[in-house]
């Protein structure tokens, strides 16, 4: 799938991204997708040419940009490598909801500025990390968002100020979110008060639990389940085509 390394300047520095586009003629639609806790990495790049050929100029961002030079995670080993696992959760953390949404605010200025790209309202998707990644700029910044989903995402629905649920009522987005079994970062409940808080706010939204666990959707997780990584990109394909238009 063609495809771009560029630059785009934030509030906070210069955020490497890779713009991935359809074969043809556009404009087509813009999507930023948000890779999981890993950052960006070659099985993201495949995804992202995926989701491109469904028809859209899909915008990968190294989300890890304000710490330099980091070094990739293995995803399949890092939670059982105690080293790993600290220098991942100290890399997670370094990305608060404000940077979220500034950056994204610079995203969508860039997809905006590219004759590859239609509109001025965008999609968001997103895989744990990123699946949080993609329902906060839905409602932080409301004007540029016309559909967001969310991939085994976590912390959707917390005790925190900044739940993402707590900003139902700013979101003008559409909204998918599809949990995994058995996962303490999106439980049952976290699932029935997320849902509760969009239907109150009158947001047009579907939440679903896939039978598998969480990081079934990516391929290099080890919870990996072809399943129902097929079964979400088949949801990716219908809500972006329902919600997401040129």
């Amino acid at each position: 799938m063609p495809n771009i390394t560029d630059t785009v300047k934030t509030q906070d520095g210069d955020c490497t991204v890779r713009l991935f586009t359809p074969d043809g003629e556009g404009p087509w639609p813009g999507v930023v997708m948000y890779p999981d806790a890993g950052g960006v990495r070659d099985t993201f790049y495949e995804m992202a040419a995926k989701l491109a050929g469904f028809g859209y100029a899909v915008l990968l961002p190294d989300v890890y940009y304000r710490l330099g030079d980091w070094a990739p995670i293995d995803m399949k080993t890092a939670f059982g490598d105690p080293e790993e696992r600290t220098r991942l959760m100290k890399m997670i953390g370094s990305v608060t909801p404000m940077m979220m949404a500034l950056d994204a605010g610079s995203f969508f200025d860039y997809l905006a500025s590219r004759p590859e790209v239609s509109g001025e309202r965008f999609g968001t998707t997103g895989y744990c990390m990123g699946g949080r990644t993609s329902i906060v700029v839905a409602g932080r910044q409301p004007d540029r968002v016309a559909a967001a989903a969310s991939f085994h995402g976590g912390g959707l629905v917390t005790d925190n100020a900044d739940s993402p649920h707590l900003r139902a009522g700013d979101i003008q987005a559409a909204i998918y979110v599809a949990g995994a079994e058995n996962d303490a970062s999106f439980t049952s409940e976290h699932a029935e008060q997320l849902d509760k808080a969009l239907t109150a706010a009158g947001v047009e939204h579907t939440i679903e639990t896939y039978p598998a666990a969480h990081g079934f959707a990516v391929p290099d997780n080890e919870p990996y389940d072809a399943a129902a990584a097929d079964r979400h990109w088949a949801a990716t394909r219908d809500f972006f085509a329902s919600h997401l238009k040129g």
